[in-house]
């Protein structure tokens, strides 16, 4: 005969039967499995979308400079860098590690644009055939992205949208920049494309061009073109950025170049360190909210709990009397709480993500790119935080019945069976 487990049967029982649905603890126990349903749902949508929010000022922020840069160890803390040779050991076979996606050469130099009405500071940034254009592909707004070629200078630059506006430049205008060194020199470029990421500070400070301005300009092209600012390395998890940074440091070893050149790695944490702090103060708002949450799933599954104890005061004494121990009797109970914190669990997870997906695929709430740096509200649908935010939440609410559950020992089945 197959074995059957009595307290999960009783408990099926207890949740299907009409009493139960004609009980005053039914209209409790809704309310319970709603408070269940919407703090699931509160919590997966704070997750989501502080996660997607991080995510989206990481993604803007690195799009620009990276996750990983390696340079000249100098003070120099200007865009006007002291260079170091293209020919090194890890470049460009580093990408072979683990964790590292890609590695890019840049070179930086800050300039002036002037026009008839408008005088506006700017860092040009440029980059050679390695550079990878993913993230100027999904903000370009008008135009088209250039070509870098090996042995031929493109005159072609990408702006932003921001600057355009406050320039007045269109698309194929002239772009006239000039540079404070001796001899001062000019630089006359064609805008073929524009940009918005919406990091308006960001976007108005750089522009994008051919390395090899750069080089001629600082006359590093005496070189064969092989000296630039440095070396860009993006990675696939920002996680492991702490971890990557620390292993780049040991492959480089003492991290100086073949030409003498002393060798720096700092990472993103290091280079903006206000914005990391800035973003990690919303860390301490999703545990509150979560904290929050989980207490009021508790207190509301508690009460229901006792409620269902008290109006079955009279089941658990016939158990009782039958020699049903104190833990299986709390078996029973703890089956049917463990039941109603799935049905809300359940129902939480199905308004929580309705509701990222409407946002994510339609974009209904807004914001204003000006302040929050994004145009709508970010959602990161992670299914790894899905299910530990389930498991966690199950786990720490089923605990919470085994207070209520203690009641059940208290019960003396010779006075509710006499007043029976």
């Amino acid at each position: 005969m197959k074995n059957i487990n009595l307290e999960y049967f009783i408990a099926k029982r207890i949740t299907s039967s009409q009493e139960t649905k004609r009980s005053i603890s039914n209209s409790v126990l809704k309310i319970a499995v709603s408070a269940v349903a919407v703090g699931m749902a509160v919590m997966i949508i704070t997750i989501s979308i502080v996660t997607g929010f991080k995510n989206e000022i990481y993604k803007k922020i690195i799009g620009f400079r990276s996750h990983i840069t390696i340079k000249n160890r100098d003070v120099n803390i200007t865009y006007e860098t002291i260079p170091v040779h293209r020919n090194q050991e890890f470049y460009p076979n580093i990408v072979n590690h683990e964790g590292i996606k890609h590695i890019q050469v840049y070179a930086t130099k800050p300039g002036i644009i002037k026009t008839k009405t408008e005088i506006q500071g700017i860092v040009l940034k440029g980059i050679d055939t390695d550079f990878d254009w993913s993230f100027f592909k999904e903000n370009l707004v008008s135009g088209e992205l250039f070509t870098v070629e090996k042995n031929k200078k493109s005159n072609k630059i990408i702006i932003s949208k921001s600057l355009s506006n406050l320039l007045n430049i269109k698309i194929n205008d002239k772009l006239t920049v000039f540079f404070v060194q001796s001899p001062p020199r000019i630089r006359v470029f064609n805008v073929s494309g524009i940009f918005d990421t919406g990091m308006e500070e960001l976007d108005k400070t750089f522009a994008i061009c051919d390395i090899k301005h750069i080089q001629s300009l600082n006359n590093w092209d005496k070189e064969n073109e092989e000296l630039v600012s440095g070396f860009e390395i993006f990675i696939n998890k920002f996680s492991e950025l702490d971890k990557i940074t620390k292993n780049v440091k040991n492959d480089l070893g003492s991290i100086i170049s073949k030409d003498g050149t002393m060798l720096d790695v700092s990472n993103f944490r290091k280079q903006y360190p206000a914005i990391i702090d800035w973003l990690s103060l919303s860390d301490l708002n999703v545990k509150v909210i979560l904290s929050l949450m989980i207490i009021v799933a508790m207190l509301n599954m508690i009460s229901g709990l006792l409620i269902i104890i008290i109006e079955r005061t009279s089941m658990i004494g016939i158990l009782k009397a039958l020699g049903a121990e104190n833990f299986k009797i709390q078996k029973i109970f703890i089956y049917y709480g463990i039941h109603l914190i799935g049905k809300g669990l359940i129902l939480g997870n199905i308004i929580g993500i309705l509701i990222l997906l409407i946002q994510k695929y339609f974009g209904i709430i807004t914001l204003d790119p000006k302040t929050y740096y994004v145009d709508t509200v970010p959602v990161n649908l992670d299914i790894v935080y899905l299910v530990l935010l389930n498991i966690g939440t199950m786990i720490i609410t089923a605990l919470s019945l085994l207070f209520p559950a203690m009641l059940i020992s208290k019960i003396n089945p010779s006075r509710v069976i006499k007043f029976e």
